[in-house]
């Protein structure tokens, strides 16, 4: 078996849906404006500069919902599906996916955006395995703080050792894939992501950000455009 996995934002994406999602709020007057769009801005300078404290970049996405019920949130996610993360659909990407799909490879997304956000867009992507920041929540409500290691930088080797690990425990899995994964394949845009790319067996740079296109000519790696015919 054969693992492809796959960056999000800015990879399978023409663009960041964590950053899009604030964009979104701000747009549908559910935020202070001025204060709403200066942070978001901030945050995503943060993570371009590999300076982002993503606890407390969660605990901002997440204050704006905390107070919605779970039906107020979905709905309201619906419509961001529908209006934003539609436009940022790349025909390359989906193409890209089909193809290893053919080949037999075992496909997962993996992004350090939440699972809020991120969970129903890797299936829109025709990929139903996703790795996300996972987010505590009491009785269905969101407490603004991350469950678990969080889904970026080193913490996307650990999350995708876990869920290895689970994956081989489980019966079902292992009557679907007796063999553990021969070979890692990694697409990413994001120097965030240097650690899963050096740990998978291939990497792959993907309309990278000017540190990992140096970083990947140095190295060797495939340095593809899912943007640019």
């Amino acid at each position: 078996m054969n693992l492809t996995i796959f960056d999000l934002d800015n990879t399978l994406l023409s663009g960041d849906s964590d950053y899009a999602w604030g964009q979104f709020l701000v747009h549908k007057g559910l935020v202070d404006k001025d204060h709403y769009s200066r942070e978001n801005e901030r945050f995503y300078r943060q993570y371009q500069d590999k300076t982002l404290d993503i606890h407390e970049y969660q605990q901002f996405v997440l204050a704006p919902l905390m107070d919605l019920s779970v039906s107020e949130r979905d709905q309201l996610h619906r419509e961001f599906m529908e209006t934003v993360v539609e436009t940022l659909k790349l025909p390359k990407a989906l193409r890209l996916i089909e193809q290893h799909k053919s080949n037999g490879d075992q496909l997962l997304i993996i992004t350090a955006t939440n699972r809020f956000i991120a969970g129903p867009i890797g299936p829109w992507l025709g990929i139903d395995q996703i790795l996300a920041t996972e987010l505590e929540t009491i009785d269905g409500q969101f407490t603004g703080r991350i469950s678990g290691t969080p889904c970026f930088q080193e913490g996307k080797i650990t999350r995708l050792q876990q869920w290895l690990q689970e994956k081989w425990q489980q019966e079902e899995w292992l009557q679907e894939h007796t063999l553990r994964p021969e070979h890692i394949r990694f697409y990413s845009d994001s120097i965030n992501d240097l650690p899963l790319l050096e740990y998978a067996d291939s990497a792959v740079a993907v309309d990278p950000d000017e540190r990992l296109r140096s970083y990947a000519e140095h190295a060797g790696w495939s340095i593809i455009s899912l943007r640019q015919d």
